[in-house]
């Protein structure tokens, strides 16, 4: 006789579809792009969100009259000690100079915020990469076989080109904007530059026998161009509708 204090489980009834979830498709995009990179030499290297003025601001050379700081003067913290959600990830790269000595090389992935109108093209949060490389003889053509090498990697197109455009960054001299050319179209993809010598002193490094490149780029952005994505407002949404596309 059957014991009626044991739970009756009907094999024979139809299972119920249990939903996989996945990646979000910024994370994805940061993955790959991390993976990348490490097949290059590079490391990651990781920081907080939460920020003192010096990492984010001052250590990059730029002090507080400067109207590149104005730009990015955003989310501050009360607290104690002045603080503010980083608006680049560049405050990991002086942190991680701090502890190491050159040669290296490193990239800083992670999430940004900064006061901008929130339309189809920015939002105030959004994932940076970075890269850094510290060497005796680093050099620009070394910044464009990096960033190119990487793009093309990261599209699955081999056809892929770039150009360097002069721009201004406070933190490298000389600084270039970084186009990339996708589908017969020029397109804006990244900012980037040799370190400026104050840096390098900053973080007690002989500019005379140090030099190097660093770069950042929109993960967004990528993953908008990569994606057909038009608006990217879309990754924020939590609309399953969108990302179970990806």
């Amino acid at each position: 006789m059957a014991d009626k204090n044991k739970k009756f489980i009907d094999v024979t009834a139809p299972g119920k579809n249990m939903e996989r979830g996945h990646l979000h498709p910024l994370t994805q995009a940061m993955d790959k792009a991390c993976d990348i990179f490490q097949s290059m030499g590079f490391e990651v290297a990781d920081g907080p969100e939460l920020e003192t003025g010096y990492y984010n601001f001052d250590a990059l050379n730029i002090p507080k009259d400067h109207p590149a700081r104005a730009m990015q003067d955003t989310f501050w913290i009360k607290s104690k000690e002045k603080l503010l959600l980083r608006t680049h990830t560049s405050s990991v790269q002086i942190r991680y100079m701090e502890h190491n000595q050159p040669p290296f090389r490193i990239i800083s992935p992670g999430r940004v915020f900064r006061m901008e109108a929130t339309d189809a093209t920015h939002e105030t949060q959004f994932y940076q990469i970075e890269g850094l490389m510290i060497d005796k003889k680093t050099n620009l053509a070394n910044l464009k076989g990096v960033i190119k090498i990487f793009l093309q990697k990261f599209f699955g197109d081999e056809s892929i080109d770039i150009r360097f455009r002069a721009s201004y960054f406070p933190f490298v001299d000389p600084g270039v904007e970084v186009d990339m050319k996708f589908k017969d179209k020029w397109l804006e993809i990244a900012g980037a530059g040799m370190v400026h010598p104050k840096i390098l002193d900053n973080m007690k490094l002989n500019p005379n026998e140090w030099q190097g490149f660093a770069f950042g780029m929109s993960v967004d952005r990528l993953s908008m161009i990569k994606g057909k994505i038009d608006d990217i407002r879309l990754f924020y949404s939590g609309d399953l509708r969108f990302l179970k596309q990806f």
